[in-house]
């Protein structure tokens, strides 16, 4: 039976993310939740195998990245037309899926800020007269079509502004309080009140207007936030019914390892069933919080086995999460990648690229952005020339054409290898094709041990490094210094 979380449940579980649709508290944070323990997976309910998951990822998925536009923020007029002149410089990049946040009218009751949560939707099926036009919108997803690009909205199924028409066209469509009044998802989401889907109506007016927008729009999927809080059969049903359209990929703001803190363990359910048949993928919340805090010196490296362990007994070979040092609620309520993990920044940007995983790039980290951009008002990215526009160019683009980088991949092999504290050492092999990473997150220099090679005719080169450090190859065992903070990656290409 699909996990359904219970309405007076969910309204208990939505500040267990940032999960930020309309989060305002900093101090309710992603990273400070995960810090507890290590996940420890569960056993896999009966029959929960890999003949389970039954997701078609569509093939231009296959060994993309993906790229997080906050429209508002992303150029100084805050457009669409505005925004779409860099579409060029994304496909150069090597990013592959453009995630844009929502793009609907924001409510005005109880309105935050001056212009607002984008995750207070107002009308589902209209766009933002701040960002441009439906025209706008489309010729956006034309060009990125035209440059082999593919988008993804962000949906917010889950609740709605106070001034959605649906509160009085369809006010039975809400759940409500013990006074009988509409109520927000959690006290601190005062600008928006929460959706009852044990209404069949209520379901099939949202389905529909995802389909509309994949077929209005050109969309290619969506980014569906506290996808976890809407019942898991609801999303089955909707991606049956975008299938009809069109493949589509759908990313779930969730993580079945990531339960909260504030209800017990037994409370919590964590096989949602979302990567079996309506989800190619959901966030690694977990693993983004246990990499904050060996970034921080808090934990030791070692415990990424331990978490590494605890996914794989949860999913079967080729089920990816999507990995990240950054998301738009990371940014403004964690504070940016150099807030939190100071010199480590790159080191786990380079981690997290390359680890299993759907990589993902949040606007503004190849401008080394250093500031928190705010939610709610006006606030455009200073881009500073792309500093860091080769550092991930090389980074995603070595994960868009190796082939033991593709996602969703059984066959596909990883494992972690020996190397001192404070370093993350792992492989990453398809046949004779394969990827060395190696991160020191100290500031000390250490030394990892190479493996040997077998075919000596196939000998990795080292093709990116901390700059400074020259390239080389190697063919045999050795050892090689990693500087403070520094990283090394080798690849050895498929023999012939």
């Amino acid at each position: 039976m699909p996990y359904a979380v219970p309405c007076p449940l969910r309204a208990l579980l939505l500040p267990l993310l940032l999960l930020g649709a309309c989060q305002s508290d900093p101090k309710s944070t992603t990273s400070t939740t995960a810090e507890t323990t290590t996940p420890k997976a569960p056993a896999p309910p009966a029959g929960a195998d890999s003949s389970a998951f039954t997701i078609r990822h569509p093939a231009w998925a296959t060994n993309a990245s993906i790229y997080q536009v906050n429209v508002r923020q992303y150029t100084p007029q805050g457009t669409f037309r505005a925004a779409e002149a860099d579409l060029p410089r994304l496909q150069k990049m090597g990013v592959g899926v453009v995630w844009l946040m929502p793009i609907h009218p924001i409510g005005r009751s109880h309105r935050k800020g001056t212009l607002g949560s984008a995750y207070s939707v107002r009308d589902y099926r209209a766009v933002n007269p701040d960002l441009g036009t439906l025209a706008d919108l489309q010729h956006y997803v034309r060009t990125a079509h035209g440059l082999g690009l593919h988008v993804i909205l962000d949906w917010v199924a889950n609740h709605t502004s106070w001034d959605n028409p649906l509160t009085t066209e369809h006010p039975d469509w809400y759940t409500r309080d013990a006074k009988g009044n509409f109520r927000p998802p959690v006290a601190d989401w005062q600008d928006v009140i929460d959706l009852d889907y044990r209404k069949p109506a209520l379901r099939q007016y949202m389905t529909e207007s995802m389909v509309y927008w994949v077929k209005t729009a050109g969309l290619d999927g969506y980014r569906c936030d506290v996808a976890g809080l809407v019942p898991t059969d609801f999303w089955n049903a909707t991606r049956r019914e975008l299938e009809k359209v069109k493949p589509v990929f759908m990313l779930a703001e969730w993580d079945e390892l990531f339960p909260p803190t504030f209800i017990s363990r037994q409370e919590f359910d964590p096989h949602t069933r979302l990567l079996e048949k309506a989800f190619d993928a959901t966030y690694a919340l977990s693993l983004h919080g246990l990499l904050d805090s060996i970034g921080r010196g808090q934990k030791p490296a070692t415990e990424l086995a331990r978490y590494w362990a605890a996914e794989r007994r949860m999913y079967p070979p080729g089920v990816n999460l999507m990995t990240f040092t950054s998301t738009h609620d990371i940014n403004a309520w964690d504070g940016s990648e150099y807030e939190r993990l100071g010199a480590n920044a790159l080191p786990e940007a380079v981690l997290t690229t390359l680890w299993p995983g759907i990589p993902m790039l949040y606007n503004g980290q190849e401008a080394a952005m250093k500031k928190r951009l705010r939610f709610f008002d006006k606030d455009t990215i200073p881009w500073n020339g792309y500093p860091l526009q080769d550092f991930y160019t090389t980074l995603l683009q070595l994960k868009k054409r190796h082939p033991a980088l593709h996602n969703f991949d059984a066959a596909s092999q990883f494992r972690l290898l020996p190397s001192p504290p404070q370093t993350v050492f792992f492989e990453r092999q398809k046949g004779t094709a394969a990827v060395l990473v190696a991160v020191n997150l100290s500031d000390q220099p250490q030394q990892v041990q190479l493996p040997a090679v077998a075919m000596v005719d196939q000998p990795y080169q080292r093709l990116f490094a901390t700059v400074g450090q020259d390239k080389g190859g190697f063919s045999a065992a050795s050892s090689v210094t990693l500087w403070p903070h520094g990283y090394q990656v080798w690849e050895r290409k498929a023999g012939k």
